[in-house]
């Protein structure tokens, strides 16, 4: 595969690189931090790549570096079938009730961006005949809860719309697969109290990879949280307030 890499950084997107890039991928990581960048292009080399690894500077905020970031990656793999998309921010719910400047920053990045973004990739993939777009959303847009309130309610609306996507392009060759990670142990989490079920990276990228392979346009990793969150969505209301959940 040829594949641009938003957010291989870090956590579960640099396992996920480290994948591919072991099996021959070639790949061009996408970022805000041309540093960043170079360090985990060099760590995939360390860890087998045998494929190209090429950086291109691009801040999930500034949604004029998409189109430019695109061009570039595909003129440095030659084109491209494959745009991965782990990018994303995260905020406790408290912090964001406090800080209108960082719920700015979240809502966008996490939602309107990350669609913009979507759309840059989405249109190149389906003027060379189609290609997969695996965007990581999150098992918090599964349902609205206290402790996630504005996060999830991003999360939930880019689950949507990629929903839709799959449904309208996948007959003209476009295949979404969907990621919805449930509590993994990342930078992100640290400090945290892992709940039951709590994925590590490794164990995600390999669930993603077979996903991305398979075309499947739906995973939830660790595997258990579908069942997890089936439960969750069937509770009634007045359970939800019973817990504080």
């Amino acid at each position: 595969m040829k594949v641009v890499f938003f957010g291989a950084t870090k956590g579960m997107g640099r396992a996920l690189a480290r994948l591919m890039a072991q099996r021959g991928d070639a790949l061009c990581l996408l970022g805000r931090d041309g540093d960043d960048l170079a360090r985990s292009a060099q760590d995939l080399r360390l860890h087998g790549a045998s494929g190209e690894v090429g950086t291109v500077v691009c801040d999930l905020l500034e949604p004029q570096s998409f189109a430019p970031a695109l061009d570039h990656a595909a003129a440095a793999l030659n084109g491209f079938d494959t745009v991965v998309v782990t990018a994303g921010l995260f905020a406790a719910q408290e912090a964001l009730e406090q800080d209108a400047a960082l719920r700015d920053r979240v809502l966008t990045a996490d939602f309107i961006n990350t669609v913009h973004f979507c759309e840059e990739a989405r249109a190149r993939l389906l003027a060379k005949g189609g290609g997969t777009l695996c965007v990581f959303s999150s098992v918090a847009g599964e349902r609205a809860r206290k402790p996630v309130i504005l996060y999830g309610a991003a999360k939930a609306g880019l689950s949507h719309y990629l929903n839709g996507l799959d449904h309208k392009f996948r007959a003209q060759g476009l295949r979404v697969v969907l990621v919805k990670p449930g509590f993994v142990k990342t930078g992100m989490t640290v400090g945290l109290k892992p709940p039951p079920f709590a994925g590590e990276p490794d164990e995600v990228a390999r669930a993603v990879l077979t996903a991305i392979d398979r075309g499947w346009p739906e995973v939830f990793v660790p595997a258990a949280w579908r069942w997890v969150m089936l439960v969750i969505r069937l509770l009634p209301r007045a359970v939800m307030r019973r817990i504080g959940f």
